[in-house]
């Protein structure tokens, strides 16, 4: 079994906190740090012009500071951190700009940017979290900065705050909110098999391979299990496609229904199972598989008018004991696999054991 090209999908989707990955959050916050360092320059000497020095030096501190981190950002393991310490930093000088005796009425326009920020680099929780208890605080100094309200005038000027602050929350926190619900969609239409719901190939492979390296650290095994069902070309040339399909929907639910929790089971593809037994001892594994085998074997699909009986096989391989790579559990696995084909089918074959001694059923595969 060749590793997969891919990433895990589902793990990405977990550690990422917005709509972009840490790779693109990393490059996008340098970004925004270059872009505030290169304005606070300007702006710590028109500062300066206007007689306030000390809000200059304070921008010229920053905009050192920021410059250091886009250096910091290319390899840090901290990205979270230096985010929130720029969102509550940049959000508290837009607080504090908006304070100044002279302040512009165009400062207030920085308080919509404040959801537009918070939900881009951290998500919907968190965003939230972070941008509405600001957004009300800069609504509130802009009521006072307003004065008398009791004009039409400022009261529209107001109100046009408030709507327009109110409709960018509510706006980012429904593009969220759908672009979680979309992505976590096509995340489980990439790793599940359509046609029997498992974890179609790709995800047990990125599944095998991070309960190899999860094993390797905390120094346990499991059983790595190929099972096929035998003759099933038969069912489809007997009884059409519709009927294979309908019996691969039966055994995904059959093996579903009989692991354990902590196992993982996915279609690797046509009549072919993977299994991952974690903690599974040999004898263990070859116990739950061979009660498996006859639970297959011992029952019937109704389908229309017919009864179709299959049986199936299975070859294990143990994790280290017969190789460490996931390629190498796969090739042992399939050899173990068509050795219990060779010897009859309807065999659990586990790795090591010169003959195959488990019980074996009735030749099937064929419809009953």
């Amino acid at each position: 079994m060749k590793p997969s090209k891919h990433p895990d999908l589902g793990t990405t989707l977990e550690q990422s906190r917005s709509g972009l990955r840490d790779n693109h959050r990393r490059s996008l916050t340098r970004l925004l740090f270059l872009v505030t360092a290169t304005a606070l320059t300007v702006f710590a000497g028109l500062q300066l012009l206007n007689g306030y020095p000390w809000v200059a030096a304070a921008e010229l501190c920053a905009s050192g500071l920021l410059f250091y981190g886009v250096r910091c950002l290319q390899t840090t393991h901290r990205l979270q951190q230096w985010i929130y310490a720029y969102l509550v930093s940049l959000f508290s000088f837009f607080i504090v700009i908006m304070l100044l005796p002279e302040a512009s009425i165009a400062a207030f326009v920085w308080v919509l940017l404040m959801p537009v920020l918070a939900y881009l680099l951290l998500g919907k929780h968190e965003g939230m979290i972070l941008s509405l208890p600001f957004m009300l605080v800069g609504g509130v100094v802009y009521y006072f900065f307003l004065g008398d309200v009791g004009s039409a005038h400022r009261m529209i000027d107001l109100l046009n705050m408030i709507l327009c602050g109110g409709l960018m929350q509510v706006f980012m926190h429904m593009y969220e909110v759908r672009r979680e619900e979309a992505e976590q969609r096509l995340v489980d239409m990439a790793q599940t098999d359509a046609l029997t719901g498992l974890a179609n190939r790709a995800n047990f492979q990125s599944t095998l391979a991070r309960t190899i390296a999860e094993c390797e650290r905390s120094a346990t095994g499991f059983a790595f299990v190929i099972m096929d069902i035998d003759h099933f070309k038969l069912v489809n040339d007997t009884l059409g496609h519709d009927a294979g399909d309908f019996v691969l929907r039966r055994i995904a639910r059959c093996l579903t229904e009989r692991l354990r929790a902590t196992d993982f089971v996915g279609r690797l593809g046509g009549e072919e199972f993977g299994l991952i037994l974690r903690d599974a001892k040999p004898a263990d594994a070859f116990e739950l598989m061979d009660e498996l085998r006859e639970r297959i074997a011992g029952s019937e699909v109704a389908y229309g008018n017919a009864g179709i009986r299959v049986t199936a096989s299975f070859g294990i391989a143990q994790w280290p004991d017969h190789g460490r790579e996931a390629e190498t559990l796969f090739c042992v696995a399939d050899r173990c696999l068509y050795s219990g084909k060779r010897a009859g089918r309807n065999r659990v074959a586990p790795a090591g054991a010169c003959e195959l001694t488990t019980a074996t059923g009735s030749v099937s595969g064929g419809i009953g």
